[in-house]
């Protein structure tokens, strides 16, 4: 069987990230990164891998960037869905992907153990630092938060509380530009 080749036309393939709002109390895990023009946060999570369980791909990520077992968690119900349709910089036709964000609670025991810091791998081998920052839930509604989620986060009545609709609005070229 030959290999498909890779598509060429912009979001002609489509790639799933699972990511976590990790809770202890009020505050939420966010992963800040400098950049020379720019900060920005992340939520911890990262990409599916081929054949790789929702579940599976999410406790994977979580061990890797907090050192979080999801065993020492409660929750993992999913929050929310996002459908990324974005142009990015770089010089592959930029894939459509969908978020999936899980709610996780931890207690500050657990907070406790975790990391400090997050080593994101860059294609030359080197890392970028991300910073593990935890802000109140209530105040990332002006964070440079991607998937872009301040607003909806910060308008939950506290940090179990139910939504309406897990689809959040759709990142498109028309509503987000990349920093």
């Amino acid at each position: 069987m030959t290999p498909t080749p890779e598509p060429t036309a912009p979001f002609s393939r489509i790639k799933i990230r699972t990511g976590a709002l990790v809770f202890c109390g009020n505050d939420v895990a966010l992963i800040r990164r400098e950049r020379a023009d720019s900060t920005h946060y992340t939520l911890p999570g990262g990409n599916v891998e081929h054949g790789e369980d929702l579940v599976a791909a999410l406790a994977r990520e979580l061990a890797e960037e907090l050192g979080l077992v999801v065993d020492h968690a409660d929750g993992g119900d999913l929050l929310w869905v996002i459908d990324q349709r974005v142009t990015r910089p770089g010089p592959t036709p930029p894939p459509r992907k969908l978020h999936l964000i899980y709610r996780l609670h931890i207690t500050p025991g657990i907070r406790a153990t975790l990391a400090e810091q997050e080593l994101d791998e860059l294609p030359d081998g080197s890392h970028e630092v991300g910073v593990i920052d935890w802000v109140d839930y209530r105040e990332t509604a002006d964070l440079p938060v991607f998937p872009p989620i301040g607003p909806a986060l910060a308008a939950l009545a506290d940090p179990y509380a139910a939504v309406g609709d897990t689809a959040l609005a759709a990142v498109t070229d028309e509503n987000y530009t990349w920093v």
